[in-house]
C-alpha cells in the first residue's frame, strides 16, 4: 500500500490525528530515531489528543461560554480582598466531583463572572458537560421551551450537565412571573442528582425572597444550594470601572499627541 493510499485510509476510518502526523512520525522511524512499536504509539497518542481536542472543542461551543477565561489573567492586586484561596480550590474542580455547589455574592464588577466562567472553561478542560447561561438567558430558555412543549428537552439539559453556571442573577431587577418555579424546579433536581451548579448575584441571599416574589420558594432554593455549597462573597473596587478609566486615559493621550 502506497503511502497515499494510507493516507485514503485513514480518511476513510476518520483517524484524522494519525493522519495530520504520519508523515512526520514515519520520517522519524525511517532515520532511525525509533523503533516501529515506538513510532506506533505516538500515532495512536497523536490520535487520542487530536480527539480530546475535538472533544473540548464541541464541549466549550455547546456550552454557551463565549470566551475561555482563567486565573492568570486576573488581577488579584486590584482587590486583595477577595476569597482567593476559596477561588482556586473552586477552580481544581473538587467541588464538582463531590457534587457541591458554590453561590458567588458581591458587587457588580468585583470579578464574579469571571471566576464563574474560568470554573466553567477548566470543567470543560477535563471533559466535564458544562452549561454556561446569563440569568436572563435561563429564564428565556425556560420560558420558551413551556411555551413550546419543549420542556422536557431543556430541562433535561440543565438538570443532567455536570455543571450548571447561572451568571448574574437579579441583574434585571424584573423577574420574569414564573422565574422562581423555573429555577427551583432545576436546582431540586440537581441536588437529587448531585449535580454542580454555580451562581452569581450583585444581591445579597438575603433579598432573594423579594426579587423572586416568593419567599418559599427561595428558601428551598438556597437550602439546597448551601447544604452541600460554598458561600463566596467579593468585596472591593469595579474591574470594569477600573478598565473604562483606562481607556479614558488612554484616549486623552492619544488626542493629546495627536494635538
Amino acid at each position: 500500500m502506497t503511502f497515499v493510499e494510507i493516507e485514503k485510509q485513514l480518511k476513510v476510518l476518520k483517524l484524522n490525528g494519525i493522519l495530520a502526523t504520519l508523515e512526520s512520525r514515519a520520517l522519524q522511524v525511517s532515520q532511525g530515531n525509533a523503533a516501529f512499536i515506538e513510532g506506533l504509539s505516538w500515532l495512536l497518542q497523536d490520535e487520542m489528543d487530536h480527539r480530546a481536542s475535538g472533544l473540548r472543542q464541541r464541549r466549550f461551543k455547546s456550552s454557551g461560554l463565549n470566551e475561555p477565561k482563567t486565573l492568570s489573567e486576573f488581577d488579584w492586586s486590584f482587590n486583595p480582598k477577595l476569597p482567593k484561596k476559596e477561588i482556586y480550590e473552586l477552580v481544581t474542580l473538587k467541588f464538582i466531583r463531590n457534587g457541591e455547589h458554590a453561590l458567588l455574592i458581591g458587587a457588580p464588577g468585583t470579578g464574579k463572572s469571571h471566576i464563574a466562567k474560568t470554573i466553567a472553561h477548566a470543567a470543560i478542560q477535563v471533559f466535564q458537560k458544562t452549561v454556561y447561561r446569563e440569568a436572563h438567558v435561563f429564564f428565556e430558555d425556560m420560558f420558551e421551551a413551556e411555551q413550546t412543549q419543549n420542556r422536557k428537552r431543556i430541562g433535561k439539559m440543565y438538570t443532567e450537565a455536570d455543571l450548571l453556571v447561572i451568571d448574574d442573577l437579579f441583574l434585571r431587577k424584573k423577574m420574569p412571573n414564573d422565574a422562581a418555579d423555573y429555577l427551583l424546579d432545576i436546582i431540586i433536581e440537581r441536588y437529587s442528582k448531585r449535580k454542580s451548579t454555580v451562581i452569581t448575584s450583585n444581591r445579597p441571599i438575603e433579598d432573594w425572597g423579594g426579587l423572586l416574589n416568593d419567599n418559599a420558594a427561595s428558601s428551598a432554593i438556597l437550602d439546597r444550594l448551601l447544604h452541600h455549597g460554598h458561600l463566596l462573597k467579593f468585596e472591593g473596587k469595579s474591574y470594569r470601572l477600573k478598565e473604562a478609566a483606562k481607556r479614558i486615559s488612554q484616549s486623552k493621550d492619544k488626542t493629546r499627541n495627536e494635538g
